[in-house]
């Protein structure tokens, strides 16, 4: 089983241009499951770990509502942001500048053939870095992320997880709220659900700026113990 993950850092990149790169390399690491099968080979799998952030984009799982879009085509322009109906679950989410966002596209035959443990750990992951920063982060029955202040009037959710897996090859993945400007999570029905609120890192610390390569750091740190894994950081190159 290969542990090791590339991590790359693509830094500010467009939303559909990332959705290309997800599809090559789980197209790629599928290909190479597939022809082991076929050939009886024991090739190994690639695992990667990309954080990213993008210009103001809505994307619309493939069990959504698109009533959850609570705006027209011709106001998304106003705000400067797109719209795309993409193939993970989920319903909608916002995506943004000052916000964390990560998609582990792993082999799980090289870790646990188990996808509600997969998601388990990424929401650890959040929970434990948000430990790091003072604030007691727990998860919502019955519903995927990572929320503050849950069971009570105040709840607000800090990071939306969707993600896509076949064949145990994973894509799309979290994205954490850090620095967000939370006025666009007003133009939608954030995940679907209905009276709940949503919130950053900075506005839970008071503080005007997080430096978001801490968090990741954070992010990364954690995410190495929890799957036992190699990271290995490599340039990106897209």
């Amino acid at each position: 089983m290969n542990k090791k993950v590339v991590l790359q850092d693509l830094g500010l990149k467009d939303y559909k241009e990332t959705w290309d790169y997800q599809e090559q390399l789980f197209q790629d690491t599928l290909d190479i499951k597939i022809r082991n099968r076929r050939e009886e080979l024991a090739l190994e799998t690639p695992n990667y770990f990309l954080f990213v952030e993008h210009p103001h984009v809505y994307t619309l799982g493939k069990s959504g509502d698109i009533d959850n879009l609570l705006v027209s085509e011709k106001q998304l322009e106003e705000k400067g942001a797109t719209f795309y109906k993409i193939n993970r679950g989920g319903d909608i989410t916002y995506h943004g500048p000052g916000q964390i966002v990560g998609y582990p596209i792993l082999d799980l035959d090289n870790f646990f053939t188990d996808i509600h443990k997969y998601l388990r750990l990424l929401e650890e992951m959040v929970i434990l870095t948000l430990a790091d920063f003072g604030l007691k982060a727990e998860r919502s029955k019955g519903e995927t992320g990572v929320w503050l202040d849950v069971g009570t009037p105040f709840a607000r959710k800090i990071c939306a997880m969707g993600v896509r897996a076949s064949r145990w090859v994973t894509m799309h993945g979290f994205a954490l709220n850090v620095n967000a400007d939370l006025g666009y999570f007003d133009m939608m029905i954030p995940c679907g659900i209905k009276g709940k609120t949503v919130t950053s890192l900075n506005v839970e610390l008071g503080k005007k700026e997080i430096d978001l390569d801490e968090v990741k750091q954070k992010l990364q740190a954690h995410f190495k113990k929890l799957f036992a894994a190699e990271l290995i950081i490599k340039k990106a190159k897209v």
